[in-house]
């Protein structure tokens, strides 16, 4: 079975068509790129740390190429991140004690989820949907400023028990996935507090897990938009590079600088999080 055309593509071989796709502007300047690959550097760099680069990878596209056509937005934006959250997630694995087989187990939830999501994502007004997870952001800001010691210890330093394990991936692979396929801002930061949050991670070790989750999904959206042709690589490429070294720079600073600097960042990740969503539903 064949997925449907992307916003922006035309007919692909599975609909009676060659592989390709609806004129885009790619013709952008020497000044623009590297801006762009800046930009990737410092998502990835975040996104590694907490979570949360779509924010500013996203938006610097968008920017950037404003005659692009948004299926080639999005395509391109997952071909960039997932090289940074790939390089992460090696560097976390390394260095964080990772429990390695039960985030491959959540991020084939995710998968799962995410693909469930993208496929209602046309029926679901996301206008409604942004209020709500606003309100879920501040309950969460709100926790996280009162609670200092969360994800800067383990309540238990026992192997988290089945009934926690069946829960994360529940709730952080096939709902947190869910959520990336429907509308996604922020969700690796989601990822990050759902982890230390039900299984007691620190948060170091949580945004590694994530990171590994995240690798999963993207593979999945990637070849989606791989298969449509929606990702222009010779824009996606110089971009790639830049990010993969700031995910690899930004493992190794949380690495070194332990749970206490990821949390100063979650914190920050979440409110820009809000003014995003905040923008989108009434400054937009």
């Amino acid at each position: 079975m064949c997925p449907p055309p992307l916003p922006g593509t035309t007919a692909g071989p599975c609909h009676g068509g060659s592989p390709t796709i609806a004129p885009v502007a790619t013709d952008i300047s020497l000044t623009t790129l590297i801006v762009l690959c800046l930009a990737a550097a410092a998502a990835g760099w975040i996104d590694a740390v907490v979570g949360g680069g779509g924010l500013l990878q996203l938006p610097a596209l968008l920017v950037g190429l404003p005659h692009t056509a948004p299926a080639h937005i999005l395509g391109t934006n997952k071909a960039v991140a997932i090289c940074g959250t790939t390089a992460a997630a090696v560097a976390y694995s390394r260095k964080a004690p990772l429990d390695l087989r039960t985030a491959v187990r959540i991020g084939l939830a995710a998968l799962g989820g995410s693909l469930a999501g993208a496929f209602f994502a046309s029926g679901i007004d996301s206008a409604v949907l942004r209020p709500l997870i606003m309100a879920v952001l501040m309950v969460v800001l709100a926790f996280v400023l009162l609670r200092p010691a969360f994800g800067t210890t383990v309540a238990d330093a026992a192997p988290p028990s089945r009934r926690r394990v069946l829960t994360a991936i529940l709730v952080a692979g096939l709902g947190i996935g869910f959520y990336d396929g429907l509308i996604g801002p922020g969700t690796g930061t989601f990822l990050v507090l759902a982890l230390a949050g039900i299984l007691h991670m620190e948060l170091v070790t949580a945004s590694g897990t994530a990171k590994i989750v995240n690798v999963c999904t993207n593979v999945g959206a990637l070849v989606t938009f791989t298969w449509q042709g929606a990702v222009l690589w010779q824009v996606a490429a110089p971009m790639a590079v830049f990010n993969l070294m700031g995910g690899a720079l930004g493992a190794r600073m949380a690495l070194r600088r332990g749970s206490g600097f990821v949390r100063a960042v979650l914190v920050v990740v979440v409110v820009s999080l809000v003014c995003k969503l905040g923008y989108d539903q009434w400054g937009g």
